[in-house]
């Protein structure tokens, strides 16, 4: 009689029972623990979310250990970034594909995303066979998305207004105010946009990886909203030095790495917006 092999999912799931049998260990993690070691805790599940700082070479690290984690056990449906246009897509090339092939594929915009920060992440997918795909909102539709007041639907009145000051605060209190709902529509098609993506890479038994700013991913806020509700999802959030609050209750797991040199980024901005012609 043929002899019947252990599907992966059995093998990781035997895994991190042992792990929690041996810890008893809550779902949500106390204390930081090695990545991509945790791995198996968040897995089965249909897409995985990572959120990161974009300045934090710790985090792109996280993400590439990751989609070679999955990749190594057959388990990684595709890669879908922020840091790419939806539409475009590795698709169709070769596993040895040069880095410029590869940016060309994606449309990358080096002005918006230094290549360098996420070419070991892009190129570990490529490598592997998994195609990238990009999963952000095109830039022609910016505009069309901030006067669509159908997308505020999309999420309850709370979470909107939590919009409303995310835009505020990401813009250090200098965008003026009739700026900030059409700017918070905009943070809701691009969170839609990414999660029609992973929606049409999912396959069964294995992972869409969706890697992108900590704010898209939180899960009552950003993709896992706008995700279909068969669709099983597990969020992680890294985060430099001191977590945010709001990471131990959007996130399945939260991942800590050091902290970055001090960087006032409000007030280059306020420089820049002090030296833009006045229309």
């Amino acid at each position: 009689m043929p002899t019947l092999q252990p599907s992966p999912w059995a093998a990781l799931l035997l895994t991190a029972l042992l792990a929690l049998s041996a810890c008893s260990a809550p779902p949500r993690n106390p204390e930081p623990q090695a990545w991509p070691q945790a791995l198996p805790r968040l897995l089965p599940t249909d897409v995985l979310l990572l959120g990161e700082r974009h300045d934090a070479p710790q985090h792109q690290d996280m993400q590439r250990q990751t989609v070679q984690w999955l990749a190594q056990r057959g388990l990684l449906a595709a890669l879908v970034m922020e840091m790419a246009e939806a539409g475009h897509s590795t698709q169709g090339l070769d596993p040895q594909a040069s880095e410029a092939e590869v940016q060309t594929a994606l449309g990358w915009s080096e002005a918006l995303w230094p290549w360098q920060r996420y070419a070991p992440v892009a190129m570990a997918a490529v490598r592997a066979g998994v195609p990238v795909l990009g999963g952000n909102l095109p830039r022609r539709q910016l505009r069309t998305a901030q006067t669509d007041t159908s997308l505020e639907a999309l999420l309850s009145p709370a979470a909107m207004e939590r919009q409303h000051q995310a835009v505020r605060d990401g813009h250090c209190g200098l965008l003026p105010e009739p700026r900030v709902p059409g700017m918070a529509r905009v943070q809701v098609a691009r969170d839609q946009s990414l999660a029609q993506t992973a929606a049409a890479a999912h396959r069964p038994g294995q992972v869409v990886l969706l890697v992108a700013g900590a704010a898209h991913v939180q899960r009552s806020l950003g993709v896992p909203v706008h995700l279909p509700q068969d669709i099983g999802t597990k969020v992680v959030i890294a985060h430099a030095d001191i977590a945010q609050a709001a990471i131990k209750t959007e996130a399945d797991w939260w991942h800590s790495t050091d902290a970055l040199p001090p960087d006032d980024a409000c007030e280059q901005l306020r420089q820049q917006w002090q030296n833009r012609p006045a229309r």
